[in-house]
């Protein structure tokens, strides 16, 4: 147990998020009064203290009633995040004193410091959009936020290499998303709204035809926008039948047209749904990019994590891919699955290098309360924070010899090691999607079980969720809402 007092304010959220980085296992219980400390653990108290104009961050750690550690930032007012507003320096203030109090004695490492969020790269745009050079953009990341030099210097090269696509800014273009929400199985970490094709087998006529009417019906409100790039995901889409994948690709073409949409991908993630027929389906529909994710190349992990394929099927499906013409494929890779260790990546990179990618995604496992694996997490080996580190610069060395470059990286909650994901790309050939769903500069729409549209407001820099439904049911059977819901909104724009 780790007891919380705040004193002086009640940034209770942005506290708990930064202390669970800390102690990731450990339940986090904030205290309204330090008498309720029991003197047994540790206690984390932040005082917020008015100096006149100005205010002081104080951060006392107690251990079993003992002071062990302390840190004080004098004046929020010399926090220079290059941001407007008192209270983005207060919460910067309060979340740094905490943050080196802590790391002055615990031996966790928090290599992105005081950011919690999901986006780091969306700072560095913001910076660069206020007119700074690479140095006081690092100088702001590694001194204010708290980030570690190498994570600095990674998300500075990935904004630049997006700039060139993400810019210039516009209103009148918007990107697509389509939940294709069926898998074959489903793997113990997912969290995402996915029905096995054993149970969601019946409806999926249904939901290809609420897919088109709902792509039909926002079709009416943005006769003035033109499209820019589309993702069929999941789930795994190749998971349903060619033609049901058929009709809503073409559909999509008929709809909004073609000769707008720089790029199109369909998550082809699973090998054991992958076929001639499948992939020839795609590309005569002039689908020019798909992922097939082995995930891990090892036989014995595979069949842990739920997945029905080989090593063999991944590899055949690949070439296969590569024999009808496809010229980027993707393949994601998580780093610390149960039971595997260093070896064991090693061994996938090693596959992975043979088959050569245009394109490689490297996940860090998390742990999400929706998925079966934390119900078991316990049950397994998992490496430690150390090891997941040298895995991850064991992929970035694979990436380098592959001459991909990192082009998007994002965070999740519960990540092992406080680490990320990092997408890397041969040059040119980078996701187009992938950039714009992260740094969050265009309005993207998204159709099906699931999908969360984002609405962008570039003249306020400002952005609005408007998520569907996830149930699979409740979406078939509210369908016309889910309609209204974007229609509200796009109207605004």
């Amino acid at each position: 147990m780790v007891s919380v007092y705040l004193d002086g304010h009640d940034f209770t959220y942005e506290v708990n998020e930064l202390v669970k980085l800390f102690f990731f296992d450990d339940e986090i219980s904030f205290i309204q009064d330090e008498k309720e400390y029991t003197g047994k653990g540790f206690l984390i108290k932040n005082h917020l203290l008015k100096v006149e104009s100005d205010y002081s961050s104080i951060a006392i750690i107690v251990y079993d009633n003992d002071v062990i550690s302390e840190y004080k930032v004098d004046s929020i007012n010399n926090i220079d995040i290059k941001r407007d507003g008192i209270v983005k320096k207060i919460k910067t203030g309060i979340k740094q004193s905490i943050y080196v109090a802590l790391s002055n004695i615990l031996e966790v490492k928090v290599p992105w410091g005081i950011l919690t969020g999901v986006r780091p790269t969306k700072i560095v745009h913001d910076l660069i959009d206020k007119g700074l050079d690479k140095n006081s953009i690092y100088d702001v990341l590694t001194k204010e936020y708290k980030l570690f030099s190498d994570k600095a210097n990674t998300i500075i090269d990935i904004a630049k290499v997006q700039r060139e696509y993400i810019y210039p800014i516009s209103k009148d273009r918007f990107s697509l998303y389509i939940s294709i929400p069926f898998c074959p199985t489903r793997c113990i970490y997912c969290s995402f709204p996915s029905n096995s094709m054993d149970v969601g087998r019946r409806y999926v006529d249904e939901y290809t035809d609420k897919i088109i009417y709902e792509l039909k019906s926002i079709s009416k409100y943005l006769k003035n926008k033109k499209m820019h790039t589309v993702y069929i995901g999941g789930g795994t889409p190749t998971a349903i039948p060619t033609k049901n994948l058929d009709r809503i690709i073409k559909n999509i073409y008929e709809l909004y047209g073609k000769e707008n949409i720089k790029e199109i991908t369909v998550e082809a993630g699973r090998p054991d749904t992958i076929d001639k027929e499948k992939l020839q389906m795609l590309k005569s529909n002039d689908i020019n990019r798909i992922s097939i994710n082995p995930q891990t190349m090892n036989e014995k992990t595979l069949k842990l994590i739920g997945r029905k394929h080989t090593e063999k099927d991944i590899i055949k499906a690949f070439a296969l891919a590569k024999d009808i013409g496809f010229d980027v494929i993707n393949m994601d890779i998580i780093v610390g699955l149960p039971e595997e260790g260093t070896d064991e990546l090693a061994n996938t990179l090693d596959e992975i290098l043979k088959l050569n990618p245009e394109n490689l995604t490297v996940h860090t496992l998390a742990v999400k309360r929706a998925s079966i694996f934390s119900k078991s997490i316990k049950e397994f080996s998992m490496e430690s924070q150390s090891t997941i580190e040298n895995m991850l610069n064991m992929s970035r060395k694979y990436a380098e010899k592959m001459n991909l470059r990192p082009y998007y990286l994002y965070r999740q909650k519960h990540m092992l090691g406080n680490f990320e994901n990092t997408g890397y790309s041969i040059e040119g050939k980078e996701c187009i999607y992938n950039m714009l769903i992260m740094e969050e500069k265009e309005t993207i729409l998204a159709v099906g079980a699931g999908g969360v549209s984002k609405i962008y407001y570039p003249d306020e820099n400002r952005l609005e969720r408007v998520p569907n439904v996830k149930n699979l049911k409740d979406y078939l059977e509210r369908i016309d809402e889910m309609v209204e819901r974007k229609r509200m909104y796009i109207d605004t724009i």
